[in-house]
């Protein structure tokens, strides 16, 4: 499929199982964003995810959100209980400004429903010049490191750094082990897991993606992933109001649908340190950014941007079993 094929495949989708038009074209783009970087587990498959949870009645379908700006530096986006991604947009010119006129800004997003990863955030942000970060919570479904029980969620870490004339330095990656839509494409697979993705109900090791899923997942790096884990709980949970990941699965009430809550966007912009030596110290990031491509090692996102290259010249492919249940979507609307 081409990419305005699939975006309209998407955004049709969405609309025709209720989401209100300017929604739908928000949470369309970040799914069509992941075909078209190949990550698959982000892509066009959250559209099932996506309508499973407006069938819940876990989204408000029209909300509208409500832009606030609670002290300098520091922005507020109500999302009424729709979508991050309109939320996102709509404060993301609020927080531009913001953070150019103080040299740093943060954007909290509330009462908000997440779904996809948080490097389209950053990403919007370093095509600015910013440098960004950006995390949140999710559903408990991550057991700390010593435990088996799930307290945290996924909750993702992203960071963005712009490189003038290429593409940002950006890498996102979840503080569990995997990501959980990658558990769930094994699981539609009827593939199993690595026996240190997660555990059983029973708190027991597993290679069975349907048990890790009804069970609990791990953390990456032990201790240290959990403690990141917690961090992501606290910075954008009670620091700006909203819920951890356990009050997200207990405002769910096992309806099944996707994470409620918040998310914290950092932005700063490097001139507000350096002035007119930005251009210099920037040189020197490249400096860095050489020294490790020199020997070998891959920067975060470059397979990203190499699928990005191909899927804009000879667009996506998606798996006919995934399509199939995507037109069913539509259909049964």
């Amino acid at each position: 499929m081409t990419l305005d094929e699939l975006r309209t495949l998407a955004t049709d989708t969405l609309r025709a199982a209720g989401l209100a038009y300017d929604h739908a074209e928000a949470v369309a783009e970040t799914m069509v964003a992941g075909e078209r970087d190949g990550c698959a587990s982000h892509g066009i498959y959250r559209l099932l995810v996506a309508v499973n949870s407006i069938r819940a009645g876990v989204v408000v379908t029209d909300a509208v959100p409500v832009v606030t700006s609670p002290r300098t530096g520091l922005v507020r986006v109500d999302g009424g209980g729709g979508f991050a991604q309109l939320a996102f947009a709509r404060g993301l010119p609020v927080l531009l400004d913001t953070a150019r006129s103080h040299g740093i800004a943060a954007l909290a997003l509330n009462n908000v429903v997440h779904f996809a990863a948080l490097w389209p955030e950053v990403e919007a942000l370093t095509e600015q010049g910013l440098v960004a970060i950006a995390v949140t919570p999710s559903h408990a479904w991550v057991a700390p490191a010593g435990g088996t029980r799930p307290v945290f969620g996924t909750n993702p870490i992203a960071f963005g750094w712009p490189r003038p004339g290429r593409e940002p330095f950006v890498f996102d990656f979840a503080t569990s082990a995997v990501a959980r839509g990658e558990i769930e494409l094994h699981r539609r697979a009827g593939k199993p897991v690595p026996d240190d993705w997660g555990y059983d109900a029973d708190g027991q090791a597993t290679t069975d993606a349907e048990k890790v899923l009804a069970g609990a997942m791990r953390t990456f790096g032990g201790h240290k992933g959990s403690a990141l884990a917690a961090m992501v709980e606290l910075l954008a949970g009670p620091l700006i109001g909203d819920l951890t990941s356990a009050g997200s699965i207990a405002a769910d009430r096992n309806r099944g649908g996707s994470p409620i809550g918040g998310e914290l966007v950092i932005a700063i912009d490097p001139a507000g340190f350096l002035g007119d030596a930005v251009s210099e110290h920037l040189a020197r990031a490249e400096a860095m950014f050489a020294a490790i491509e020199e020997q070998g090692a891959r920067l975060p996102s470059s397979r990203r941007y190499e699928a990005r290259r191909r899927s804009l010249a000879y667009g996506v492919e998606i798996p006919a079993a995934l399509h199939a249940d995507i037109m069913a979507l539509g259909e049964r609307a």
